[in-house]
């Protein structure tokens, strides 16, 4: 499916490159693929920083960065231990990001999909009752731009993320728009799991033409059950595809 990533969906940068970040990155990628038990002591500063290739300030800085997102505790004379999955910050884009980097967990993916299902119907709702008229217009030319996209997947990945997220700006409510990292989670994780070409999907654009129209009507309630509806197909594959891995 390309090199498409977390960050480009976001259309972020990611953390700004230095040492520290380095090794937070790649010992976070571990942690959320398993390679440290939950409730595992990792290895102690010195061997940390012989297994990164870092200094000892280095590992520091890297474990204050992951104890700042949940994955780690320190205590004095016991030492670094890796936190229960439940205390991570699994918002954090830093997280959903390095969630992309495991293998697709069938637990995680549910739950991805169970949290979508949960706002976004209501995201919809609100938008067609509380957009602007340039929160409309952003919808429709994330819309155009999934529907005209012929050459590139990766193009059209982002018109899709694109679409769910200006839906959720439109609903003109904070903490809804600070959820479309969990959007952009799913999606490359299913893309990822299922291996095929998004656009092959032929029910999927009249959904989200659907979902548009309305919003721009201000269909409140219709656009609630078609993004219901879009969901639960979107749920429907993804649950086959569980099944036969």
């Amino acid at each position: 499916m390309g090199g498409i990533t977390y960050y480009d969906l976001k259309q972020a940068s990611g953390p700004t490159p230095s040492l520290a970040t380095d090794m937070a990155r790649d010992l976070g990628r571990l942690i959320v693929s398993g390679g440290y038990r939950q409730g595992a002591l990792v290895e102690d500063e010195g061997a940390l920083a012989s297994r990164f290739h870092v200094s000892r300030s280095v590992v520091r800085d890297a474990v204050k960065i992951l104890v700042g997102k949940g994955l780690l505790e320190v205590r004095r004379g016991i030492g670094t231990r890796v936190r229960p999955r439940g205390n991570w910050g699994l918002l954090d884009d830093d997280v959903l990001a390095w969630c992309q980097a495991a293998s697709p967990n069938r637990d995680f993916l549910r739950q991805l999909m169970d949290a979508r299902r949960v706002f976004e119907p209501k995201a919809a709702r609100w938008a067609a009752e509380r957009a602007s008229g340039d929160d409309v217009v952003a919808i429709r030319k994330a819309l155009e731009r999934m529907e005209n996209e012929k050459g590139s997947v990766e193009d059209f990945i982002l018109a899709d993320a694109s679409f769910h997220g200006a839906i959720l700006k439109a609903a003109q409510n904070e903490f809804l728009a600070a959820m479309e990292g969990v959007i952009f989670s799913a999606l490359l994780s299913s893309i990822r799991l299922t291996n095929q070409d998004p656009r092959e999907n032929a029910a999927s654009i009249p959904f989200h033409r659907a979902v548009y129209e309305a919003i721009a009507t201000g269909d409140a309630l219709g656009a609630e059950q078609v993004m219901e509806q879009l969901l639960g197909d979107a749920g429907g594959r993804l649950e086959g595809r569980l099944d036969e891995a």
